[in-house]
């Protein structure tokens, strides 16, 4: 005898099925994070890195997310597992058989500027014992150590290539043009593209027409726009107007506490989004926030004024307390209203 299953039966396993694969990625560096903020009590060995940061500003918006990154077999599995309690999915964090330094430090002065060298110094300067957990720490340079933390196309889960959009946070340009090539052998046709500092050169501009062709958004620091055309021009928007000449279709530029500058190259339209006047108490993270807030708003109707609109809101939320997830814990609906409130802020060049 066969037992047919019904056809609405069938159906609804389809969907389920199709509901457990993440809509968008983010791809990045989980950290132990040691962080002295400008006031207040320090948070000594919490979970952070660019990965939460940036999943964060895009829960916000959205739900179905996953996470692609690497840690050592000490990385403490509570914040893997809170992880997927705040509804992320980390089938593409892969542990590694070996112990990770994954430490990062990083303190801020009373400008909010922020500073990664000698720990020490920092807490000596406040009166502060240092922390055990920390001796020995320095900033990865290590050949070795930064091969192992490498993100590889072999990390993504084959599911995840179902995925709508992509988020590349700050990494190499070996790393981040394999991680795209990857990808595109899958359905993302959405690339959201963050670079690292050091990555941002005059030397290096010889390597992004491989990295930006066929990126989307590339979404460079004011900073580090500067550091690329260092020298050459001073002009924010001939240096985005250069860049996207390297094959991406926008160039939205972070300058911190001014906001955000976009640039469609296409159209050769340009918009001036200042930041959300949000009261500062940990910028800690903010740029990967709007990264991933602005994927969000992006991927809504594929405007990327909105996408920026997004993003922003995204940052304002996050700096306004400390720990990836703050963004995640504040009053239902402050988002949308700071949304509606920022549209008419926005001003076209």
């Amino acid at each position: 005898m066969i037992i047919r299953r019904p056809a609405d039966f069938v159906t609804l396993s389809f969907i389920i099925a199709s509901q457990m694969v993440p809509s968008f990625l983010i791809f990045g560096q989980l950290t132990r994070e040691y962080l002295l903020p400008p006031s207040g009590q320090p948070r000594l060995d919490v979970a952070g890195g660019s990965l939460l940061y940036a999943a964060a500003g895009l829960r916000v918006w959205e739900s179905s997310i996953g996470l692609v990154g690497r840690v050592g077999d000490d990385y403490p599995r509570a914040w893997l597992n809170e992880c997927k309690s705040r509804g992320f999915d980390t089938g593409g964090i892969r542990i590694l058989p070996q112990h990770l330094d994954v430490r990062d430090f990083l303190a801020y002065n009373e400008s909010f500027e922020p500073n990664r060298v000698n720990p020490v110094s920092h807490f000596a300067r406040r009166g502060m014992t240092f922390p055990k957990s920390l001796l020995g720490y320095q900033p990865p340079t290590e050949k070795k150590q930064e091969e192992a933390r490498a993100i590889v196309v072999t990390d993504i889960p084959s599911d995840y290539l179902a995925a709508r959009a992509a988020h590349i946070c700050p990494m190499d340009l070996v790393t981040q043009t394999q991680l795209i090539a990857g990808m595109k052998r899958g359905n993302v046709h959405t690339f959201i593209l963050d670079p690292a500092p050091d990555s941002m050169t005059p030397t290096a501009r010889r390597e992004l027409p491989a990295l930006l062709n066929g990126v989307t958004v590339f979404a460079p620091s004011m900073e580090e726009l500067g550091n690329l055309f260092w020298g050459e021009t001073y002009d924010p928007w001939k240096m985005a107007e250069m860049v996207s000449l390297y094959g991406c279709e926008y160039v939205v530029v972070k300058c911190g506490a001014r906001g955000q500058l976009l640039y469609d190259s296409e159209t050769k339209r340009k918009w001036e989004v200042p930041a959300y006047p949000a009261r500062v108490v940990d910028p800690t993270g903010a740029g990967d926030a709007f990264c991933g807030g602005f994927m969000a708003g992006y991927c809504k109707n594929y405007d990327p004024l909105e996408g920026v609109l997004y993003g922003n809101v995204s940052a304002s939320l996050k700096v306004e307390g400390s720990g990836a997830y703050y963004p995640l814990d504040v009053l239902p609906g402050l988002a949308e209203a700071r949304l509606s409130a920022l549209r008419s802020m926005v001003r076209e060049v």
